[in-house]
Parts: C-alpha cells; structure tokens; sequence
C-alpha cells in the first residue's frame, strides 16, 4: 500500500545518505523504521500484559500447585457424572 508523508528536510537529508550508505532506496528504509515502531510497540504492549499479572498469585493462601490440582479434580468429577448420564441415557 501506498502511503504519503510529510519529512522534514533535514530527515530527508539523513535519510537520502542512510540510502547511499546502505545501498537501498528511502521507502525501504522507512519500511524498516516503521517495521522497528512496531516491533517496540508490540514488545511494550507485551511487557505491560506481563507486568499486569506478575505477582498476581502472592497474597493466596492456597499453593499453586494444590489449586491446579484441585481443579483438576472438579473437572473429573465432571466428566465422571457426564460418563454416567450417558451410560443411563444408553449412549
């Protein structure tokens, strides 16, 4: 896709030199600064994610591990009563 934008010249300078340098044309270049915008964005929307759940297990009392399992537990007596309906339904 196409896309107008307005640089200064100043940027435009640094930018045609950068293009010289590097042997590649402008646009490719702002592809490339673009393309390095969103990675940063991504990787502090991703950051910020992970920031808001750290910790978020600290003040239970119960250990993880003993949660995990305990339901895990509700899920099998759940599948144990499905089992069971089936079977009297004669499925």
């Amino acid at each position: 896709m196409r896309t107008l934008i307005d640089l200064p010249d100043d940027q435009i300078a640094i930018l045609a030199e950068m293009a010289r340098e590097q042997k590649k044309s402008r646009a490719a270049l702002v592809r490339e600064g673009v393309e390095a915008l969103i990675a940063d964005y991504r990787k502090r929307r991703d950051d910020a994610a992970l920031d808001a759940v750290f910790g978020i297990w600290k003040d239970k009392v119960e250990d993880g591990v003993e949660y995990q399992q305990r339901l895990r537990a509700e899920w099998d007596e759940i599948d144990e009563r499905i089992e069971q309906r089936l079977i009297a339904a004669g499925e």
